[in-house]
C-alpha cells in the first residue's frame, strides 16, 4: 500500500471512538498505521540494499509478541490506557494486513522466512510507482482513502452541527 495507511488508520479510530471515550485513541490509531514505515529512514540511510518489509518493524509477530507483553501489563498499572494501547496493536497489525496485499510480508518471522503476499504487481513500467498506481490494488487503496474523507466530512458535520445550536 502506498497511501491508504493513515486514512486506514483514521477509519480505525473513528470506529474506536464510537466504543470508548479512552484518552488519545485517535492519535495512537494514526500513529500506529504509519509506524512501522518509520523505518524507511533507515532504509534510506543504509543505502536500500535489504527491503524495508523485512525489518523486524515489519514483522507481525514482533508486534504481536509486543502486544501480548504491553497489554496484560497496561492493564494491571493504568486500566484507563487499555482500550488505546489496544487501538495501537489494532492499528500497526492493520498497517501489516494491507502491505500484504501487494507486498511480501514475513508473518511468521523469525521463525520461518516464508514470504506471503496476496497478489504481485508486476513491474510493467519503469517506474515502481506507476506500476502500483496502475495496478487493480490501488483502486483499494483509493477506497479506503475516499471513505476516510467520507466519514471525516460526516463526522465534521455533526459536530459543526451541534456546536451551532
Amino acid at each position: 500500500m502506498l497511501i491508504a495507511h493513515l486514512p486506514a488508520g483514521y477509519l480505525l479510530g473513528s470506529a474506536a471512538r464510537q466504543r470508548s471515550a479512552a484518552p488519545g485513541i485517535m492519535t495512537v490509531a494514526l500513529i500506529g498505521s504509519v509506524l512501522p514505515d518509520f523505518d524507511m529512514v533507515y532504509f534510506f540511510l543504509t543505502g536500500g540494499k535489504v527491503h524495508h518489509h523485512d525489518y523486524v518493524s515489519h514483522w507481525p509477530l514482533f508486534w504481536l509478541d509486543f502486544a501480548a507483553t504491553a497489554l496484560p501489563a497496561i492493564s494491571r498499572l493504568a486500566p484507563d490506557w487499555l482500550p488505546t494501547a489496544a487501538v495501537f496493536f489494532a492499528a500497526v497489525v492493520l498497517h501489516m494486513v494491507m502491505d500484504t496485499v501487494a507486498a511480501q510480508m514475513l508473518w511468521l518471522a523469525p521463525f520461518d522466512w516464508s514470504k506471503f503476499e496476496l497478489t504481485t504487481v508486476p513491474a510493467t513500467y519503469s517506474n515502481w510507482i506507476v506500476s502500483f498506481m496502475l495496478h487493480w490494488t490501488f483502486v483499494l487503496e483509493l477506497l479506503i482513502c475516499v471513505t476516510a474523507l467520507i466519514v471525516a466530512v460526516c463526522r465534521n458535520r455533526r459536530v459543526g452541527g451541534r456546536q451551532q445550536a
